[in-house]
């Protein structure tokens, strides 16, 4: 039995942002199908301690992109965060079929910090930190921003700005790289569908001129 898709990047390692596309656009065609309506990218966490806002800082910097079936929610003016995840999945359901991206930070072994995490399956909010949350993503992407295992909520306060920044600075680059990349190529394949009706249309008016001659 085939396992679940999972690929990890360090981002202090060389090449790490062509990395984490190419592994992003993996998981993406071997999960996201044309029978899904909307993408949407849920950033979770808050801005009121450092090492919890990767989200808000990735859902910041990828708030703009202009897709219209490509939506935005958790950023540094609105972050979804434990106390209204459950109201913004209410609304998620006003979608007809969406195909949603969680991300979050998260706390790992002292060698890991620095390390992004692009997984099949739900996230599991707030689990670092003992909340218990209900899971939401088609995929999930989490940053090891500290060390976990003790003190958790301490250790997201006192974690360095400049870690997270690093990692949210390449996962909101690589999220606007390839949602450029799946929408250039969709419109590319309408394109031709286009060309395709407009060429078979021509032929059969051609045919019927033919014939009235």
């Amino acid at each position: 039995m085939k396992g679940k898709f999972e690929r990890t990047i360090d981002i202090n390692k060389p090449y790490s942002f062509s990395h984490f596309c190419n592994y992003f656009e993996e998981c993406m065609s071997m999960l996201y199908k044309d029978s899904y309506t909307d993408i949407i990218i849920v950033c979770i966490g808050t801005d009121r301690a450092t090492g919890d806002c990767l989200g808000p800082l990735i859902g910041y910097k990828v708030k703009d992109m202009k897709y219209k079936n490509v939506h935005v929610y958790g950023t540094l003016d609105e972050p979804v965060h434990a106390k209204n995840l459950c109201e913004y999945m209410e609304l998620f359901r006003k979608f007809d079929n969406p195909f949603i991206i969680a991300i979050d930070a998260c706390l790992g072994r002292f060698e890991r910090i620095g390390f992004i995490n692009i997984k099949e399956g739900p996230l599991s909010p707030g689990s670092g930190v003992n909340k218990n949350l209900p899971a939401i993503g088609h995929i999930n992407i989490t940053g090891i921003v500290n060390v976990g295992g003790f003190m958790e909520i301490m250790i997201l306060q006192n974690t360095r700005l400049s870690v997270v920044m690093n990692m949210a600075n390449l996962i909101a680059n690589g999220l606007k790289y390839n949602m450029w990349k799946m929408n250039r190529k969709a419109a590319i394949s309408n394109n031709s569908l286009l060309n395709r009706q407009v060429a078979s249309t021509a032929n059969e008016d051609t045919y019927i001129s033919y014939a009235e001659e």
